[in-house]
């Protein structure tokens, strides 16, 4: 059953769909993209975190949440409905959690670090970037444990990733060529990419109907059988390149 949506607190500043921050019934804060949201992008977050979780990555807890109506009639913040009633996308928010910065990637271990890196190449997410100059890392630091917390894939699946771009780019890049030319990082990877691929049909059967439909009768701009192709390619021989 969903966790059922008591109270919608305040919306976000952080993040480019700003999720409105909500009271579970469970007792839990959620960060919840709804409507506003879009849903490929809802799709692409459930999708995602089921995948993290099988390859076993530190994701944030997340949650399909159902939003009453009654409280966006309420109509008690600013644009609640962006927000919207219905089944949408919940992460739990956690204590003493803090967006990571440039001085925190020396605590991080080398093996975490790759698997972020290997995981983001795998799903086409190209929106993971920091540096001392700044960034968009979409990550969390638990300031108490000392441990990264994984979030945020709503533009995985880019059509238009740009293999170059991330190699340069992404936070964890400097690990790239270690894990490109060593055959046994690469032969593990793979092995292990393959059991959390086993989740993805499975976690397209769990999202919610509505999901993927914008309105009557028009689809979700979502391809999930494209998005099967992007995954599938982790056995292919040029999994690793970066040249297109």
């Amino acid at each position: 059953m969903p966790v059922q949506i008591v109270e919608v607190l305040r919306r976000s500043e952080q993040g480019v769909t700003k999720p409105f921050i909500c009271r579970g019934d469970d007792g839990h804060t959620y960060f919840v993209k709804g409507c506003g949201a879009g849903r490929k992008s809802l799709i692409a977050e459930y999708i995602c975190g089921r995948l993290a979780r099988r390859l076993g990555l530190p994701i944030a807890d997340f949650e399909i949440v159902d939003v009453p109506e009654q409280l966006i009639k309420a109509g008690l913040l600013p644009e609640i409905n962006e927000l919207g009633s219905g089944l949408a996308f919940g992460s739990r928010a956690l204590p003493h959690i803090q967006e990571i910065h440039f001085t925190h990637l020396t605590k991080i271990k080398p093996a975490l670090a790759k698997d972020v890196l290997v995981f983001d190449w795998w799903i086409h997410n190209q929106d993971r970037t920091l540096s001392s100059k700044g960034g968009n890392p979409n990550l969390l630091w638990d300031q108490r444990n000392a441990k990264l917390v994984v979030i945020d894939h709503n533009v995985a699946f880019d059509k238009n990733f740009d293999r170059q771009a991330f190699s340069e780019n992404h936070i964890f890049a400097q690990y790239f060529p270690a894990i490109q030319y060593d055959w046994v990082d690469c032969t593990e990877y793979q092995t292990r990419l393959q059991d959390a691929y086993a989740e993805f049909d499975r976690a397209c059967s769990d999202i919610p109907h509505e999901w993927w439909w914008v309105d009557d009768g028009v689809p979700a701009l979502f391809d999930r059988e494209e998005t099967r192709q992007v995954l599938s390619r982790f056995n292919q021989q040029d999994f690793w390149r970066i040249a297109p």
